[in-house]
């Protein structure tokens, strides 16, 4: 991955520690890593980043937390 890359945390993912969750755009792509393992990124495309936002807010993956 380029160091130009501009990730953001989640503001629900503990801060600093190692249990955070960062996103990034590049083109017409989503990234996301988890900051502990930052060299495993996920590339979503805009269609599949919505579906999985749209699942998440109905609760399609809420088993997976408890």
């Amino acid at each position: 991955m380029s160091a130009s890359i501009q990730w953001r945390k989640s503001s629900f993912s503990g801060g600093d520690g190692p249990e955070c969750v960062e996103l990034a755009r590049r083109a017409d792509t989503t990234l996301i890593r988890e900051s502990d393992d930052p060299h495993i990124v996920l590339t979503l495309t805009r269609p599949h980043l919505a579906a999985f936002i749209t699942g998440v807010k109905a609760g399609d993956f809420d088993h997976l937390t408890r």
